[in-house]
């Protein structure tokens, strides 16, 4: 089975302004993305406005991504439905577009309670061979993956690794004191890369690595390497935007800074709208100071 380690970003979709999905744009920022030195990709995340897509959609992205990346990095498809026969087919649907690993949500329709969510993971881990990453995220929604609850999942061999979202840095100790190795745990939010690695996680899926890959590989690299003076420089010009990562319109956000940086399409897809005012100007404001002290390292 798996063993996921280093930066795996949570990819955008890439969209052309009239909301239709642009393949080659999408295909060319995976490249970038390789080419700087990511160790796997996470498309149709959150972050790529998963639950907006149709299933066609997600078929061909899921097969670009898997073409772009021709083995050199893993490619993880982000898994989110309402129910869990929706799921089950989903994963199938997704295996067979070559996707090596799926990151799952929780139920997008209902707050599952503890034993529902325990049977949401086994339910899914059952229909297909493909490794797990579970996306722990409660405080979008409103489910949390506790140590208790994958105590009940330390037996499903297909769930492999926690993508560790709850923004309690105490949660990565406690899952290690747990559970020891048996789970590969990622950061799942930018703003608490440094802190987490100091705890030992050894994966990251991060959003603003869409923006600077470069960086956030080194970032992560200092931190495993526990030079954590450098790191902190780093950390400390990119925190500003990496807090971008964990607002409700982080699509927006990080695809505005994305266009900033190396000018790919920035257009999401309804009810998401650009932005526009003061928010706008917020979001130029922070990623141009951050372009602007970046050259100064």
């Amino acid at each position: 089975m798996a063993i996921w380690k280093g930066v795996f970003p949570a990819v955008t979709t890439k969209l052309k302004e009239d909301g239709c999905v642009d393949i080659d744009a999408t295909k060319a920022s995976i490249e970038r993305l390789i080419e700087n030195g990511v160790s796997g990709v996470i498309v149709l995340p959150m972050l790529g406005e998963n639950a907006s897509m149709e299933m066609d959609e997600r078929k061909a992205i899921i097969r670009a991504a898997v073409e772009t990346a021709a083995g050199r990095v893993p490619v993880l498809s982000g898994l989110a439905e309402t129910t869990l026969e929706r799921a089950k087919a989903s994963a199938k649907i997704y295996q067979d577009c070559g996707a090596q690993g799926l990151m799952v949500f929780p139920s997008l329709g209902y707050k599952t309670d503890d034993r529902e969510t325990v049977a949401w993971y086994k339910g899914i881990a059952s229909a297909t061979p493909l490794p797990i990453m579970i996306y722990n995220n409660p405080i979008a929604y409103g489910v949390d993956c506790t140590v208790e609850v994958l105590k009940e999942l330390v037996d499903t061999p297909e769930i492999v690794c926690i993508k560790e979202e709850t923004g309690d840095i105490r949660r990565v100790t406690d899952m290690y004191i747990a559970f020891g190795d048996r789970f590969s745990l990622f950061c799942g939010v930018d703003d608490l890369i440094v802190e987490s690695s100091a705890l030992g996680v050894t994966g990251w899926v991060s959003g603003m690595t869409n923006v600077w890959p470069a960086e956030c590989v080194k970032l992560f690299g200092l931190c495993q390497d526990e030079k954590y003076a450098q790191a902190r420089e780093l950390y400390q010009v990119l925190t500003p935007s990496f807090h971008l990562d964990t607002h409700v319109k982080l699509v927006q956000y990080i695809k505005l800074a994305e266009n900033l940086v190396y000018g790919a399409p920035e257009w999401v897809r309804a009810p998401r709208l650009p932005l526009v005012g003061d928010e706008r100007d917020f979001v130029v404001a922070t990623v141009t100071d951050a372009i602007e002290k970046l050259k100064t390292l």
